[in-house]
């Protein structure tokens, strides 16, 4: 599934990262420790966070994520944004839990 199709069937927002939107996601991540997404996130992925800081961004690139899915109506800050844009990361928003986006993502066989 590429990150534009997640967008639509799940009805995420593009907050940045617009140009990264053809990626593909092959895997999912939840979590919000930065260091386990680090050691345990496959390439590819698109990780599912609470977080919206510039760091964020930064683990999305050392580990390849197709986009970052920013969870339970957070938002990234500006700098957060700017950052992903120059690097083509797709952050997007949901309004719901991790939970309930993680369910969803599962039950269509991204684990």
């Amino acid at each position: 599934m590429r990150v534009s199709e997640m967008i639509e069937r799940y009805g995420l927002k593009v907050e940045a990262g617009e140009g990264g939107l053809d990626r593909e996601v092959r895997a999912g991540y939840c979590g919000d420790l930065l260091s386990e997404v680090i050691a345990n996130a496959a390439a590819e992925s698109v990780w599912i966070t609470v977080q919206g800081h510039q760091n964020i961004v930064a683990v999305a690139i050392l580990r390849e994520f197709a986009a970052v899915v920013i969870s339970s109506g957070n938002k990234p800050d500006k700098e957060t944004m700017d950052k992903a844009n120059a690097e083509g990361i797709p952050l997007l928003s949901w309004k719901g839990s991790a939970y309930e986006l993680v369910g969803k993502l599962f039950s269509e066989g991204l684990g």
